[in-house]
């Protein structure tokens, strides 16, 4: 970085008010009240100076002297604040700054929109519910990725132009997050390979028929790697990808978040101003009598000045929130305008993408700014030919109060002298209603194997085999309960035994872990896909059957194919918090 981070907080101020201090720039930075030294170069306009000038040729003897308007400009500070945020000084960028600051114009272009991204990631996209389900969003017209372990079988069931991610859920270093990005929900239709002990055919008739019909065993990886581990190393892979209900929290005094980012206080003395601030820490400043946060200070118009701000030191490593949809600040207002500036650079003096927000004097309140809203701002203009916003690059952040807001516009609330603004939080938010970002599919039957009083004879296979099958149900209980804990908004599908027959038949939606019965593998999927889309499937955990017996097989008419169904009357009826569990613990569902 260099020290062009003079001119980054002036990016809020329009062309023609700063302070146009008569600079001549050293290595020393030292000062001589008896000469006005200026900077020549072939690169920038000449600054016009005074004929009674002294210039030294020599570089020990070169000066910085700034004129101010009304009050003295301390110089000192000004050294520290770069050095703060940015090092060592770079002299050729600060005159470059201010004189660009003074020869731009206002923008009537509008800025370009930021781009989103609507990735459905499906995991075991090579199994019977899987395909299905990468079937269904692309007849939606949706992007789509899959994970797989095997490249090739991929490829020739998906196509050879599938968005393909290699990897194993078993294997966590095949699971780079990075490969993740972009995603924004998931399918996760990974499970277990359960098979006949004595062989199938090669088309797997025996297993498509369901584990009624054979004596089945586990082929490949066990229950505990797949449906538990497994289920850790994907939650941990994409989770920055598809976010969490109650959004990432980037600033608050929890636990050791407070020392994750560093303020330093960036005014207007880096254009020649005299207005100052500061960042402390309130220990019973909050709402609810615990710490918070405080931006205060005292802003001067003095020498064409007039703001104030704080910004973080750039994060070691960016914050990707991709996943999310704006940023929310829990501040107590004073009946001013502020301004949240978002940066997606390393470099200082760079495009700061910008919001600004009002304030109720003496309340507590949450201000959620949106990503779509930010505006880019680079030295007081709106560039209407910058990138669009970034959310998954972000380096730091600056609050800001400000006489100006860009394009030559003032802010209306501004007024000299001191201010506070508390604020407890900055964190992004998802928007609402909030839909699924982790749909699942599990089994019936997960919490019945340690069922006091449950008659085995009238249960599934995999309940009386649970323990011969490696404890298939109790690790997919497992891997459950890690996607209810993990924060995701997520949807959990518990399927009675899956066959090959076509959707279309009635269906029983029941909680609880109580049911029996079949449905097809084609119904799943458009379950899970109409799960994405409806808050009412948040949180919610379910099983499903057709209201078809085993004993009799479901065909339909093509000429008279069954309307489709309004998934959504169903996830409507059902309830947050059932899981099955209650009948181990001995808890009211």
């Amino acid at each position: 970085m260099n020290c062009s981070s003079c001119c980054a907080a002036a990016a809020s101020s329009p062309p023609g008010v700063l302070a146009r201090p008569r600079v001549r720039f050293t290595a020393s930075c030292s000062t001589r009240t008896d000469q006005k030294v200026f900077f020549r170069s072939k690169r920038f306009p000449q600054i016009p100076h005074s004929p009674s000038s002294r210039a030294s040729s020599r570089l020990s003897r070169r000066e910085v002297i700034a004129f101010a308007g009304q009050q003295s400009w301390d110089i000192g500070r000004f050294v520290r604040t770069l050095y703060f945020f940015n090092g060592p000084p770079n002299p050729l960028k600060i005159v470059e700054s201010i004189i660009s600051s003074f020869t731009g114009s206002a923008s009537s272009e509008a800025p370009k929109k930021m781009e989103t991204s609507n990735v459905v990631l499906v995991t075991g996209a090579t199994g019977g519910v899987g395909r299905r389900v990468v079937d269904v969003l692309r007849k939606k017209g949706l992007p789509v990725r899959v994970l797989a372990r095997n490249e090739d079988k991929a490829r020739s069931m998906l196509g050879p132009d599938v968005d393909l991610i290699i990897g194993d859920v078993t294997k966590e270093d095949t699971l780079d997050p990075k490969l993740f990005k972009g995603i924004k929900k998931v399918v996760n239709a990974v499970s277990v390979i359960v098979g006949p002990k004595e062989g199938d055919t090669p088309d797997r008739q025996k297993y498509k028929q369901g584990i009624k019909f054979f004596e089945p065993e586990i082929k490949g990886p066990s229950p505990e790697m797949v449906e538990y581990i497994g289920m850790q190393n994907l939650i941990n892979a994409i989770k920055n990808s598809v976010g969490l209900s109650e959004g990432k929290l980037l600033f608050g005094l929890k636990g050791n978040l407070s020392g994750k980012i560093v303020w330093g206080a960036l005014d207007d003395v880096v254009m020649g101003g005299v207005s100052e601030s500061a960042f402390q820490i309130l220990p019973t400043g909050s709402e609810t009598g615990g710490p918070t946060g405080l931006f205060k200070g005292i802003v001067s118009t003095s020498n064409n000045g007039g703001f104030t701000s704080i910004r973080t030191k750039n994060f070691t490593v960016p914050e990707d929130l991709s996943a999310y949809d704006g940023i929310e600040l829990r501040v107590k207002g004073d009946g001013r305008r502020y301004k949240l500036i978002i940066r997606t650079s390393y470099e200082w003096d760079t495009v700061g993408y910008t919001a600004s927000f009002d304030t109720t004097k003496g309340e507590w309140q949450s201000v959620k700014l949106p990503f779509s809203s930010l505006r880019p701002v680079f030295r007081a203009r709106t560039m209407t030919d910058a990138p669009p916003f970034d959310a998954s690059n972000i380096t730091s952040l600056q609050l800001m109060f400000s006489k100006f807001e860009y394009d030559g516009k003032l802010n209306p609330t501004f007024t000299e002298g001191p201010f506070e603004l508390p604020f407890s939080s900055i964190r992004a938010y998802i928007n609402e209603p909030v839909t699924p970002r982790f749909v699942h599919v599990s089994s019936a039957g997960v919490t019945r194997p340690e069922r006091p009083g449950l008659d085995l004879s009238k249960q599934p296979p995999a309940v009386r085999l649970n323990k011969e099958l490696g404890s298939i149900l109790t690790y997919k209980l497992k891997g459950e309960d890690l996607i209810r804990e993990s924060g995701i908004p997520y949807t959990i599908v518990r399927p009675c035994a899956l066959t090959e027959e076509p959707a279309g038949a009635d269906l029983i939606f029941d909680q609880g872990d109580n049911i029996t019965g079949k449905i097809s593998r084609e119904e799943v999927a458009l379950i899970c896909v109409a799960a994405l889309a409806s808050p009412n499937a948040v949180g919610k955990t379910f099983e499903v059957k057709s209201t078809v017996p085993f004993s009799e097989p479901y065909v339909i008419d093509p000429s008279n194919p069954p309307p489709e169904k309004d998934y959504e009357a169903y996830f409507k009826e059902l309830k947050e918090g059932i899981t099955g569990k209650e009948a181990l613990e001995a808890t009211p569902a």
